[in-house]
């Protein structure tokens, strides 16, 4: 090779060696699967089955004739909606312009990494897209320990060791809850405990909260209301929406982290310039919200539930080890029980462990390796996703609107979901 050809290929050392998130890598082989024929069951991808709100889809209808450039920092209008959210469901006093909208919250935080020079903090299991954005920035990245018999969840005491070595250094710590991918989420006293250690050491803290509306109670809280001056809340239309493919995120700030917000709008400025118009014309009914919103998000938390407490409770039968879900779309089993068994087929790592179940069955996971474990944590994580979402809403408020979900929705409601279960079950039986 000679050296303008060297040259022409000399991709950023950063760059090179990462794969495509693994998140997207999965959903376009599975959709490569079915295109050959295959029956995949898609519990890889963690996209909302469900439909975006009509009240939501016909305001992106009205608004398509929307064509010119809005703000960087967003359209007002979307601004002030998104705001009055915050501080009904945060009990907040956000103002509008607190407020910043990208083209998906994982857009933003990828220039929050550029705006902010600080190291970052994730407790494993993470998202997949937090490190290697860290990565891609040439950020430092350090994980927080966590524990299945504390349901993965950040304690306050492991978050000040690692601080306390070097109390000023700038850093970033992301909380995501209700998580991906395990479903669980923190307790308001977890919270408080944790947002104690952030300003003692004067942390920026990332609540990402893009699950938050579907926590299975209702009941979500932001860490927010326990540390508002260092707390960036990023939410979306993704997950409690509908509206993944519509791409439309938001970060709101405290008033103290104007400098940050405006930063990371001079980067947009200079990147993306500003999010699809017509887009975010659509979302201000949605974060307006109103009886038929409200409605929507009801039934989706107890179908939610219903579902997650069915996997649950299938996969403890099979010999899993995973904690319950309290929110979102996931799970994340692990079956080490499995372990001697399994080595006899030579798969020794949860990558193999997923690939050999796709490859057996036809159901679609990830592995805990990508969520920041070493390769031998013989985990997975479950999105439990592959159902008809609009038939499964109408079939909760109607047919099963005055009794609680059961079996019997679930298998009305979602075959596949049942079906992927009863393959896991006969591979796992099998062995």
């Amino acid at each position: 090779m000679d050296i303008h050809t060297e040259h022409r290929y000399a991709i950023n050392l950063n760059v090179r060696g990462i794969q495509p998130s693994s998140t997207l890598r999965i959903n376009e082989l599975s959709n490569h699967l079915k295109a050959e024929g295959k029956d995949i069951i898609k519990l890889g991808l963690g996209q909302s089955p469900f439909p975006v709100p009509e009240r939501v889809v016909r305001a992106l209808q009205d608004h398509a004739q929307e064509k010119d450039y809005l703000p960087v920092k967003g359209l007002k209008g979307l601004r002030q909606a998104i705001s009055g959210y915050i501080n009904r469901k945060a009990k907040l006093s956000s103002s509008w312009e607190d407020v910043l909208i990208g083209p998906g919250s994982k857009e933003l935080l990828f220039i929050l990494q550029l705006a902010y020079y600080g190291d970052l903090l994730i407790p494993r299991p993470s998202w997949v897209s937090y490190a290697p954005q860290a990565r891609i920035i040439g950020r430092s990245v350090h994980w927080l320990p966590t524990h299945a018999e504390n349901n993965w969840q950040l304690t306050a005491e492991e978050l000040d060791i690692i601080c306390r070595d070097d109390p000023t250094r700038p850093r970033i710590l992301i909380l995501n809850y209700p998580s991906n991918p395990t479903g669980c989420t923190y307790t308001e006293e977890q919270l408080l405990a944790i947002a104690n250690v952030a300003r003692k050491y004067r942390l920026i803290l990332l609540s990402d909260e893009i699950y938050g509306e579907v926590h299975f109670e209702g009941k979500h809280k932001s860490i927010a209301r326990y540390y508002p001056e260092g707390t960036i809340i990023s939410t979306g239309l993704s997950k409690w929406a509908g509206a993944g493919g519509w791409r439309l995120g938001t970060f709101i700030f405290p008033p103290e982290l104007r400098p940050l917000l405006d930063a990371m709008a001079i980067i947009a400025s200079e990147t993306f310039t500003s999010t699809s118009a017509p887009i975010q014309y659509a979302a201000i009914p949605a974060f307006e919200g109103g009886d038929d919103i409200e409605e929507y998000l009801v039934q989706s938390r107890r179908v939610l539930k219903v579902i997650g407490e069915y996997v649950h409770r299938r996969l403890c039968d099979m010999g899993a080890e995973v904690q319950k879900p309290e929110g979102a779309f996931y799970l994340f089993p692990n079956f080490s029980s499995f372990r001697e068994i399994l080595a006899k087929r030579d798969i020794k790592t949860s990558q193999a462990f997923c690939q050999a179940l796709l490859e057996s069955t036809g159901v679609a996971t990830l592995p805990a390796s990508d969520f920041g474990f070493v390769p031998d944590h013989l985990g997975a994580r479950l999105a439990f996703v592959d159902f008809d979402g609009a038939q499964a809403l109408t079939m909760a408020a109607s047919e099963f609107g005055d009794c609680d979900l059961n079996d019997e929705f679930v298998q009305k409601a979602c075959p596949r979901i049942v079906m992927a279960m009863d393959k896991m079950e006969r591979w796992l039986g099998s062995l």
